[in-house]
C-alpha cells in the first residue's frame, strides 16, 4: 500500500532555504532495515518516520540520516509537526506530541512559526580530540563536548563562514559531529554556527536543531541571555529563535512543504 511521503524545508521562511527533511507517515511500526533504505534513497540529512502510538494522540518518531539512526533531530521534528498539522492529523492549535529516543518531545504553533521543545545538551570544557582543530583548519577560543558533538568556539563570524574542514579527517573523530561557532558580528543575530557530521553521513548539515540544544545554553551563559536569535551559516542558511529554560531549549522557525508524494515500496 502506498505511504504518504513529504519533503519539508525546516527553519526556513520560504522554499529552498533552511534544512530539507523527508517525512514518512506510517500506520504502524516499520522494519528498521527498510527505514534505513528509505533514508538512503531520500539522501537528505534526515528522514523522519511517524506512526501513532499509545492511543492518546502521541506519535512515535524516529530519525535516520542516509547512514545511521540518530537519537535527536530538531529540524525533522519541526518538519514532522508541520506535516501533522497540514494534513489534519493533529488539529490546528493543538500541541503535537512525539515519543522519541530522546524522550517525549512537543511542538506547538506560535505566531506563525513552529516551536519545538528539546532537552538541553550541556557542553563541558574539554581538551580537543587529536586532529580536531587541524581538520577544521581553525584556532579555537574554547573547546567543549557533550554526549553528541564537539563544540569549537572561534574568534569571529568570518572564521565560521570561511571554515573549510577536511571531512575525511573529521570522519575519524569519535563523535556524531562538530559545531563551529562564534558571536555574530552584526546586530540581527546573537551568534552564528555551522555543523559538520561526516561520520554520520552528512558533510555539512544546513540547519541543525539538535546542535542548538547545546548552542543555546553555551551562548546563553556567555551573553547572560535566555532568549537568543541564531543563524546557521550554511549555503542554505537558517534562522532559529531560542529560549533557554532550565534543562530545555525551545526553538522556533518556519516550515514549507516543497514535495508531496507516495512511497510505493
Amino acid at each position: 500500500m502506498p505511504l504518504p511521503l513529504y519533503q519539508v524545508d525546516a527553519f526556513a521562511p520560504r522554499a529552498f532555504g533552511g534544512n530539507p527533511a523527508a517525512v514518512c507517515l506510517l500506520a504502524q511500526p516499520a522494519d528498521e532495515a527498510w527505514m534505513k533504505n528509505v533514508a538512503m534513497e531520500m539522501n537528505l540529512s534526515e528522514t523522519a518516520f511517524l506512526h501513532p502510538e499509545g492511543g492518546d494522540g502521541a506519535w512515535r518518531l524516529r530519525w535516520f540520516t542516509p547512514a545511521v539512526e540518530v537519537a535527536l533531530c530538531g529540524h525533522a521534528t519541526l518538519a514532522s509537526a508541520h506535516i501533522l498539522w497540514e494534513t489534519g492529523r493533529v488539529a490546528a492549535g493543538e500541541t503535537a506530541r512525539f515519543l522519541t529516543l530522546s524522550g517525549p518531545l512537543e511542538a506547538r504553533q506560535v505566531e506563525g512559526l513552529i516551536e519545538i521543545n528539546l532537552p538541553a545538551k550541556q557542553v563541558e570544557a574539554a581538551e580537543p580530540a587529536e586532529g580536531l582543530l587541524a581538520a577544521l583548519g581553525v584556532q579555537a577560543v574554547a573547546v567543549g563536548r557533550n554526549q553528541f558533538d564537539w563544540l569549537v568556539e572561534v574568534a569571529s563570524e568570518e572564521v565560521v563562514r570561511q571554515c573549510q574542514p577536511d571531512h575525511a579527517r573529521l570522519r575519524r573523530l569519535p563523535a556524531r559531529g562538530v559545531i563551529v561557532t562564534a558571536r555574530s558580528s552584526g546586530g540581527e543575530f546573537d551568534f552564528v554556527s555551522r555543523f559538520f557530521a561526516p561520520g554520520s553521513g552528512i558533510d555539512e548539515d544546513p540547519v541543525t536543531g539538535s546542535a542548538h540544544s547545546a548552542l543555546g545554553p553555551w551562548w546563553g551563559a556567555k551573553l547572560g541571555k535566555t532568549r537568543l536569535r541564531a543563524f546557521q551559516a550554511s549555503a542554505r542558511g537558517g534562522v532559529l529563535d531560542l529560549t533557554v529554560a532550565a534543562d530545555r531549549v525551545r526553538m522556533a522557525g518556519g516550515a514549507v512543504t516543497v514535495l508531496r508524494g507516495e512511497l510505493l515500496v
